[in-house]
């Protein structure tokens, strides 16, 4: 598979949607993918990024226009960060949180440790509408801290947006800087990530990521995929009893503002688990990074990556990263990653020096958006089709 041939799998995935999907989905505005590896080095984009000023015509995505990466924060900030602090014995992996966090106790709180935060194993929420309950971004903290556990800790794997919210203000505590600056310290600034940050994204073109709210508020009065804590009488423990109770909802189009409800409105686009802007160009030399994490042991020891790296307990994931496979030369790799809400993914062949990325505003579409996780798999197949038979 050749650059052209990676061009075609980006316009098919912004032509048609895939097999299997409910009726009404509709594919994204525009799709980007690369892969990179000995002797490969691919990157092509297709569709578009939003709609020019007047609404009269579409801007093209292109590989160098900026994406509200969402999730994928939770790997590139938070826990590449807690890699190093935890490679210079400033984290203990067993910790328990309220070490960092005393407001943190009551219950299973009192022993949940950073190791089953980044497992999602601490029994936490897997998400509320926190700004409509705070003012400032410290408050939001805090009522996550106070928040009850919804399940009982260590028992299984509940995917929580809350718990990374944690771990970023361990990062913060730990190093005694603000996330923002603790990530550029650790992460960005050493693996030379330059058009990579928080909150607003650097100079250039940048991907429109929805027509506004829609999402959160359909969250907000549905309770799916998530519910809103209650107390007893019905009540809720930390956001509104519908959207309507909520008056800074963003009804247009989300340009160069972080796309995730928590990490705008209560956190002032800073967060441990979204709030990153990047390039396709920045998350293919993250995963490059990480592919040759041996060659970094000036950034972090290569046992402890050797750590974060490895299954947890629970099928697909590692500690912060996920875990996927690719079908290479009769042989299944482990790929470690992680994909965003808002379209975009990012993924690593540890040892193998295999970086893979898509980037894609998904949620920009008139129907139901296809899932990051099947854009993902397209990629992925994509990348294998073109690695095959040239890194075994």
């Amino acid at each position: 598979m050749k650059a052209a041939d990676f061009a075609d799998v980006a316009a098919q995935l912004v032509a048609a949607v895939p097999d299997g999907l409910p009726a009404g989905t509709t594919p994204p505005a525009g799709v980007g993918l690369a892969v990179h590896a000995p002797g490969v080095d691919i990157r092509a984009a297709a569709g578009h990024r939003g709609i020019d000023g007047d609404g009269s015509g579409r801007l093209p995505l292109t590989v160098d226009t900026h994406h509200d990466i969402a999730s994928v924060t939770k790997i590139i900030c938070t826990t590449t960060a807690l890699l190093r602090l935890v490679s210079e014995e400033l984290v203990d992996l067993d910790d328990e949180v309220r070490r960092y966090l005393p407001g943190f106790i009551g219950g299973d709180k009192s022993t949940v440790t950073v190791r089953q935060l980044l497992l999602h194993r601490a029994g936490l929420w897997e998400w509320q509408p926190l700004y409509a309950a705070v003012g400032e971004p410290g408050d939001a903290l805090e009522l996550v801290q106070r928040l009850p556990l919804r399940y009982r800790a260590d028992a299984a794997r509940h995917y929580s947006d809350l718990g990374f919210m944690l771990l970023g203000e361990i990062v913060s505590l730990a190093t005694g800087q603000s996330l923002q600056d603790a990530c550029a310290t650790l992460v960005t600034e050493p693996l030379g990530l330059r058009s990579t940050g928080f909150a607003h994204p650097a100079p250039g073109d940048v991907a429109t990521s929805s027509y506004g709210d829609q999402a959160e508020m359909a969250m907000v009065d549905t309770g799916i995929p998530y519910p809103v804590a209650r107390t007893g009488t019905g009540r809720p423990l930390a956001g509104p009893n519908r959207s309507s109770d909520f008056t800074r909802w963003r009804l247009s189009p989300i340009t160069g503002e972080v796309n995730d409800g928590n990490a705008f409105h209560a956190l002032g686009g800073v967060s441990g688990h979204a709030g990153l802007f990047s390039t396709l160009d920045d998350l293919i030399t993250f995963a490059d990074a990480l592919a040759n994490y041996e060659s970094h042991d000036a950034l972090w020891r290569p046992e402890v990556a050797r750590e974060f790296f490895t299954a947890g307990p629970d099928v697909g994931q590692a500690l912060g990263f996920r875990r996927y496979q690719l079908a290479l030369g009769g042989e299944r790799i482990d790929i470690l990653g992680h994909p965003g809400f808002v379209g975009c993914a990012v993924g690593f062949a540890p040892g193998r020096g295999i970086a893979l990325a898509l980037a894609s505003n998904r949620l920009l579409t008139p129907g139901i958006p296809v899932p990051t996780e099947r854009l993902w798999q397209h990629a992925l197949a994509a990348a294998a089709v073109e690695l095959d038979g040239r890194t075994t």
